[in-house]
């Protein structure tokens, strides 16, 4: 590997040597309704990537899962019998130390009623602890692996760009314009789910076809409802059944960029492959039974998909979620700034679905913000949570949508059943829980939701909640009047100093009443006071 610098370690600068010295072997395994992939890379200081070694191999899991509901125990010993030949392979390159190894699995193992028994045998097994991910961390691993074709490739700027994942049990969609994504949500719509629900049809072969085009067609009028038909739209498909056909289709096409299909020439490869049988299509295109399996549903929903959006071409790129798994490994799970803002993008998108006082919104937000930071000593949360607690006060009110009575209780419900994109379901649930708790009851046991999250947790929705309701306090008048604040201690006091601000009745006797729960959580109590100017 090319250092980027070379220089004296006199000169403070980095050595070729510091920098291979520093470069870290890691791993990613990826647990999917077909089959089991890992992708060794090593990261540098500078958190480039280099792919070292790629494997897969195939099991039962999603037509386990899809058809019985649970996963046979015949499956989970070959799960097992991967994942030690894994191991093997790991230990080649020492890499062995649960830091650096990150194994997820995916909607057959999620959506199994035996998971955490798999989860049990596949740790006493082999010592691996894998972590089933919901959709929102897909979409999220996703969008991390896209990015850099998205910076890269000049004509997506300023397009409206499709990302699309046909997979085994789902359909993954992002919407992204420039470097805001407008949409992501993951469909019920997969090319083994697709075959068993035929399976369980036991319809003829001449109306299999029809039937896979019916359930397509729902999800491409679902998918149709977020695109902008009066704008440029550009088409990245993703996904190992779309590669295939691409390395049919384009002899020439070198997978390290993206390659250029008309959906005409990849609806005449469809229609040859679904007239194939499996064996026909594994002798023909050199593919192993799972993949042969899947080939023709997967690329009938690409297709479907494509012209339900008016579009003639597409790019295919040989992107996957271990790429998305690598870069986020690579950041050390740090959410980055952008991705932050992806996150409050789409909390802000929800608020003005729901018709919130936008700048009331932000400014609790903002107020929200200084006092976390300003009671770090306090509070020992991680940068997570501010962010969480951000997005929190911007849709705390968003249940007077529906009414003003219990309006917090309604916040809660419009936020849980609502997507926030890049924040995970329990995210979503501690969101929805600091946006109730902005007044009225403090978290009991029975609340909804609340005895559901682990101690850290439930602590965590406490302080939030207690911050929140201080900063709803602060802007008691609606008038924006009261920024820019400073914080300091006073025997036991949380001092807030206000400048510029002539009469601070109304937020004074509102940080009064609403003040209790704050008291109970930090043990202190919470005075409001103008500062000197």
């Amino acid at each position: 590997m090319n250092a980027r610098k070379t220089a004296s370690a006199a000169d403070g600068n980095v050595t070729a040597a510091d920098s291979a010295s520093n470069v870290r072997p890691v791993a990613v395994i990826d647990i999917g309704t077909t089959l089991i992939r890992m992708a060794v890379a090593e990261i540098d200081p500078a958190g480039e990537i280099r792919r070292l070694e790629t494997l897969s191999q195939a099991v039962n899991l999603g037509k386990d899962t899809f058809t019985t509901g649970e996963i046979r125990k015949s499956t989970i010993e070959d799960c097992v019998r991967v994942l030690r030949s894994y191991q093997r392979v790991l230990s080649e390159f020492r890499i062995e130390s649960p830091s650096e190894i990150r194994v997820v699995a995916t909607s057959a193992v999620r959506e199994a009623s035996n998971r955490l028994a798999f989860l049990d045998r596949i740790y006493v097994a082999t010592g691996i602890e894998v972590e089933p991910i919901d959709e929102a961390e897909v979409n999220r691993i996703t969008y991390l692996g896209i990015q850099p074709l998205l910076q890269a490739e000049e004509k997506l700027a300023s397009a409206q760009t499709i990302v699309i994942e046909v997979g085994g049990g789902n359909t993954e969609v992002l919407i992204i314009r420039g470097e805001d994504v407008l949409f992501a949500h993951t469909y019920r719509l997969g090319s083994l789910r697709l075959r068993e629900t035929l399976e369980s049809y036991r319809a003829p072969l001449g109306q299999m076809r029809a039937i896979m085009e019916s359930h397509i067609r729902r999800t491409v009028e679902q998918v149709a409802q977020h695109v902008d038909l009066g704008q440029q739209r550009e088409l990245i498909a993703i996904g190992g059944d779309v590669r295939s056909a691409a390395s049919q289709l384009l002899p020439d096409w070198d997978p390290e960029h993206p390659g250029r299909l008309s959906i005409a020439e990849l609806e005449g490869f469809t229609q040859r492959v679904l007239s194939m049988s499996e064996d026909e299509l594994s002798r023909t295109y050199h593919l192993n039974f799972a993949d042969a399996e899947t080939l023709g549903p997967a690329l009938l929903a690409y297709v479907g998909l494509a012209r339900g959006l008016q579009i003639d071409q597409l790019f295919v790129a040989n992107v996957n979620l271990r790429d998305g798994l690598l870069q986020d490994v690579a950041s050390h799970g740090i959410w980055t700034e952008d991705f932050n803002n992806q996150i409050v993008r789409s909390a802000m998108e929800l608020g003005r679905k729901f018709n919130f006082d936008e700048a009331h919104a932000l400014q609790v937000a903002e107020l929200s913000q200084t006092l976390f930071r300003a009671l770090a000593e306090e509070h020992q949360l991680d940068s997570r949570y501010e962010l969480m607690l951000y997005v929190a006060a911007l849709l705390h009110e968003i249940g007077l949508f529906i009414s003003s009575n219990s309006h917090h209780k309604h916040s809660m419900y419009l936020i849980r059943n609502s997507e926030l994109f890049g924040l995970s379901e329990t995210d979503v649930l501690l969101v929805s829980l600091v946006a109730r708790y902005h007044r009225r009851a403090s978290p009991k046991p029975s609340h909804e939701g609340y005895s559901s999250l682990d101690r850290d947790r439930r602590v965590a929705v406490a302080k939030l909640g207690a911050i929140l309701r201080l900063a709803d306090a602060l802007d008691r008048s609606r008038s924006r009047r009261i920024h820019d604040i400073q914080c300091s201690r006073d025997e036991g006091r949380l001092i807030i100093s206000a400048p510029h601000v002539d009469d601070l009745t109304l937020e004074q006797l509102a940080l009064k009443q609403k003040g209790t729960f704050f008291e109970e959580v930090f043990g202190m109590q919470a005075e409001l006071r103008k500062a000197a100017d």
